[in-house]
């Protein structure tokens, strides 16, 4: 059997290696090809070319790599053509995956299967019935979305988000990773600015001037900064005058595995956190950890996700739970001065998340088969039906 890959961010990535792990276990002698990150590539993907090329988001970021984006659209169109795979399935990215299946589909009745079904429950409905014409299969990662999928005529699955089955960090791990980074017995703040260049570079200063504020009224935290390889330059350059004494956690030359291990344990460590909106929010809430979402865009894409939007969150703990637990000062209200005040409200009553956090674990499939297994099987499935 062959599988044709396509992820264009971490988030995919880690999808992607996780299926791609599942896939083995069911099938021996699959063979992979495609775009991915490390992860996929641990699994046996050799990308064809580097998947930080694509990890681009908001309409001013896309506009000046957009030629640039078009030929690499065609480029793994064609390589999809040229090889031939028993199927293709593409991971979230729906800007490129989905022009990619485009081709695809337009040329060939290779099966597609998307990973992470688009939030036509937020904004643009439409996307659903766009999404049909090129799609013939949905991963979902949240329990209500099937519905939405299927009236567009597609067919979905809910197979589970990863996070739920991710470890949560030990004392003993906790331990060593305070003694590792000298950080005692002192409070943690996470402050996560997100993974993309362009978020870090709106978000930096408002994170570093509502940690000012924050701080300068609870001076025993000291602040933790995890991210990715592809960010660390950026990150190195604006976290020296955050306060705190921050702590960068360099994934950089120390083995994905211990990447990993520091970072479920800054997470499990931590009392606090300040993060960009996404997928780090479930992160955050499986290791336990009360938050505060912040997150803007650039003000053209503003101006259209206002007119496009129709929830009054954006925070999957949030959503998923069906609470309002976890504070948002989102676009207009992302200023240090709002920032402050709610981190300062969570860390004067942290459990009020708690309850929301397990709830949300729990809809997403904690304890259960883990979910590359579950997205493994269900392609699987679906192509043998």
């Amino acid at each position: 059997m062959r599988v044709f890959l396509v992820a264009g961010e971490p988030s995919g990535d880690r999808l992607g290696g996780a299926l791609m792990e599942g896939l083995k276990t069911l099938v021996p002698d699959i063979e992979f090809d495609g775009v991915g990150g490390p992860l996929m590539g641990a699994e046996g993907l050799a990308s064809r070319f580097p998947m930080s090329e694509l990890s681009v988001m908001g309409l001013v970021e896309v506009l000046p790599k957009f030629f640039h984006l078009k030929r690499r659209i065609s480029e793994t169109a064609q390589a999809v053509l040229d090889t031939q795979p028993d199927v293709l399935i593409t991971i979230d990215s729906p800007d490129f995956s989905l022009r990619v299946a485009k081709l695809v589909k337009a040329s060939s009745t290779i099966r597609t299967v998307h990973y992470v079904a688009p939030s036509v429950w937020a904004w643009r409905p439409g996307r659903a019935d766009k999404m049909a014409r090129v799609i013939d299969h949905v991963l979902a990662l949240l329990p209500f979305e099937p519905p939405y999928m299927e009236r567009a005529g597609m067919e979905c699955d809910f197979v589970g988000h990863p996070v739920a089955s991710e470890p949560v960090a030990t004392q003993d791990e906790i331990a060593a990773f305070r003694a590792t980074f000298e950080l005692g017995d002192a409070p943690i703040l996470l402050a996560l600015p997100g993974s993309r260049r362009g978020e870090i570079e709106r978000l930096s200063e408002c994170f570093r001037d509502a940690l000012h504020q924050f701080i300068s009224d609870r001076p025993e935290f000291r602040v933790v900064v995890p991210t990715v390889g592809a960010a660390i330059d950026l990150i190195n350059s604006v976290v020296p005058s955050w306060p705190g004494n921050p702590v960068v956690l360099d994934p950089r030359h120390i083995g994905a595995d211990q990447a990993s291990a520091y970072k479920r344990a800054a997470f499990g460590a931590a009392d606090l956190a300040l993060a960009a909106s996404g997928t780090v929010s479930l992160e955050l809430a499986v290791q336990n950890t009360p938050m505060v979402i912040a997150y803007k865009l650039n003000w053209l894409t503003q101006k259209m996700a206002e007119r496009m939007v129709k929830l009054d969150t954006v925070t999957l703990v949030n959503l998923v739970s069906d609470t309002r637990a976890v504070p948002e000062c989102l676009l207009d209200d992302c200023v240090p001065d709002k920032i402050a005040a709610a981190l300062n409200q969570v860390a004067d009553a942290p459990d009020a998340q708690r309850q929301a956090m397990d709830l949300t674990m729990d809809r997403l499939g904690r304890g259960g088969e883990p979910p590359g297994l579950r997205a493994a099987k269900a392609v699987l499935e679906r192509m043998n039906a």
